[in-house]
C-alpha cells in the first residue's frame, strides 16, 4: 500500500499583521448601576456606623491596662489548698 502525498496547494501558510485598526465597543447595562448619592439616611449611618467599627477593631491601646496594679491580695487565714486534698490510706 503506498500512501499518498496530500497536495499542498491548499495549505497556505499566511502571516497575519500583528495590529489592527478596529474597535471592540460593548454596550453595558447602565440600569443596573448604583447611585450612592441616593442612599437613605439609615443606609448612610449604617455605613458610617459600619465603617467606624472597623477601623477602630483593629486599632490597638495606646497603653497597656493593668487592672490588678493597684490591687491588694486577701490575706491567707488558712491553707484552703489542704482543705480539699484527700490521701490514700
Amino acid at each position: 500500500m503506498e500512501m499518498q502525498n496530500p497536495s499542498t496547494e491548499d495549505c497556505s501558510v499566511k502571516v497575519k499583521d500583528c495590529c489592527s485598526d478596529e474597535q471592540l465597543v460593548v454596550q453595558g447595562q447602565d440600569d443596573l448601576k448604583l447611585s450612592f448619592d441616593k442612599l437613605t439616611f439609615d443606609q448612610q449611618l449604617f455605613v458610617a456606623s459600619f465603617v467606624y467599627t472597623y477601623i477602630n477593631l483593629f486599632e490597638g491601646l495606646e497603653e497597656n491596662v493593668t487592672s490588678y496594679r493597684d490591687y491588694v491580695p486577701p490575706l491567707v487565714i488558712r491553707q484552703i489548698y489542704k482543705l480539699d486534698e484527700s490521701y490514700l490510706i
